[in-house]
């Protein structure tokens, strides 16, 4: 899991921004890594397209370079697509093929070994398309369910390992080459370097998976997080513990903040579970009413409500003390 401090930094770093159409929080911690190395962002109009928002989780590792580039200008690489008018998946693939080029050839960051997921939300003209490279992951929350719009690219998926084999690589211990943990990332050049292969092509990609959706009145809201929160927690148990937590009148940064204390391991003897970064981003959908009247649609009971079975992990992250522990550190 990396090298890990002899007791966690809680600190976190908090925001919140709202408009007529959301009320977007986000906090990171840096946990028991001896770096930060995520990065997030979340505008609610992008410049050069007012009424666009755009909301991203980036994972770093080996160092937090490419994380926090990607962070300051992944969104304007997608923008300057000629395809973003007409086609923003097609934008979207090709972006981040775009900002992996410019890292590579003219940041000369040829020889860094760090690297970095994204996932990236970005809602236009009342359709949502998520873009992903990587284990960080994006789930939404309609009508209660979980809405999944991206999954995670490892390195012992079939359609991975195929592509790593191809570009000369191997799978060993669930890892590319017996090193990376993820089979899709920006950055890592180092996994890179076959020339008789496209960028999409090779052991490791930064070409995303991308999802398009309908948004509804019954969408509710979006969890966008790194892999340190959904090793600990399935879908469902992290919809439900924001949606409880909405419906009980907690802002959206609060609910990222005891979301991230309940991941946390309580030592780092867990096999890396709960020993991450963490960073986490709740996009509330308000419909253009008052953030009030979510609240109020999360009280109400789901058609099938039902309380999920702890695994293991959970039951050693969830014990009182420890939560005591979280939020008095």
């Amino acid at each position: 899991m990396g090298q890990t401090l002899s007791e966690p930094v809680t600190a976190k770093e908090s925001s919140y921004c709202q408009n007529s159409q959301y009320r977007v929080g986000s906090s990171c911690m840096q946990g028991w890594r001896i770096n930060m190395e995520d990065s997030h962002t979340h505008i609610l109009s992008l410049p050069d397209d007012p009424g666009t928002s755009f909301f991203a989780v980036y994972d770093g590792h080996g160092g937090a370079t490419v994380a926090q580039y990607a962070g300051k200008h992944l969104h304007k690489f997608i923008l300057k697509r000629p395809e973003y008018k007409d086609n923003v998946e097609l934008a979207l693939k090709q972006a981040f093929l775009d900002i992996d080029y410019e890292m590579l050839y003219n940041e000369s960051w040829g020889d860094q070994m760090a690297g970095s997921t994204a996932v990236v939300v970005l809602i236009k003209d009342n359709y949502l398309y998520c873009a992903n490279a990587g284990d960080s992951r994006a789930v939404a929350c309609i009508n209660g369910e979980v809405e999944i719009l991206s999954m995670d690219h490892k390195p012992n998926n079939e359609n991975e390992t195929k592509r790593i084999t191809k570009a000369g690589g191997w799978v060993e211990f669930n890892r590319v080459n017996g090193n990376l943990a993820l089979s899709r990332a920006l950055g890592d050049f180092v996994f890179k370097r076959n020339s008789a292969k496209k960028p999409e092509e090779q052991i490791v990609t930064a070409y995303p998976d991308v999802e398009k959706r309908k948004i509804t009145e019954d969408w509710e809201f979006i969890i966008i997080a790194c892999d340190g929160i959904w090793d600990v927690m399935s879908n469902k148990e992290v919809i439900d513990f924001c949606r409880k937590r909405i419906g009980a009148g907690m802002q959206p940064e609060e609910i990222c903040e005891e979301l991230m204390n309940l991941c946390l391991a309580p030592d780092c003897q867990m096999g890396g579970l709960g020993g991450d970064n963490m960073t986490v981003v709740l996009v509330c959908f308000l419909h253009n009413k008052a953030y009030e009247q979510l609240i109020s649609r999360c009280t109400v009971p789901k058609s099938n409500p039902s309380t999920p079975t702890p695994t293991t992990t959970n039951e050693i992250a969830l014990t009182p003390d420890v939560i005591e522990n979280c939020r008095n550190s």
